[in-house]
């Protein structure tokens, strides 16, 4: 099974940006969809947006649609979160999980904050 650390978390103005990256160890992570979610306080854990294995397709919620951009490096074993043009409602613990083979999101990290200030 897959472990994920987060990190890069923090405390941002809006507007700013921040790279979150999630380090994997352990197998399978090439073949994995790798997925990024948000929960702030009071609220369910919802899909930030998610990253395919094989050939790197990613997918977005609508409401970070344009602002945020996943990607992965296979060889680092590692997935991004880049969040441009934050917003005080993107304040929130971000997860990385992992879905060996396209499937269920079974591995989840500790989970990073992120606080975007007005």
């Amino acid at each position: 099974q897959v472990q994920l650390v987060e990190s890069g978390g923090g405390l941002v103005q809006a507007g700013g940006s921040l790279r979150l990256s999630c380090a994997a160890s352990g197998r399978p992570f090439s073949s994995s969809t790798m997925g990024w979610f948000r929960q702030a306080p009071g609220h369910e854990r919802e899909f930030v947006g998610g990253i395919t294995g094989y050939g790197a397709i990613p997918n977005y919620a609508d409401s970070v649609k344009g602002r945020f951009t996943i990607s992965r490096d296979n060889a680092k074993l590692t997935v991004y979160l880049q969040m441009n043009s934050l917003k005080p409602g993107d304040t929130a613990v971000y997860y990385c999980a992992a879905a060996p083979g396209g499937g269920a999101y079974m591995s989840w990290g500790q989970g990073t904050q992120v606080t975007v200030s007005t």
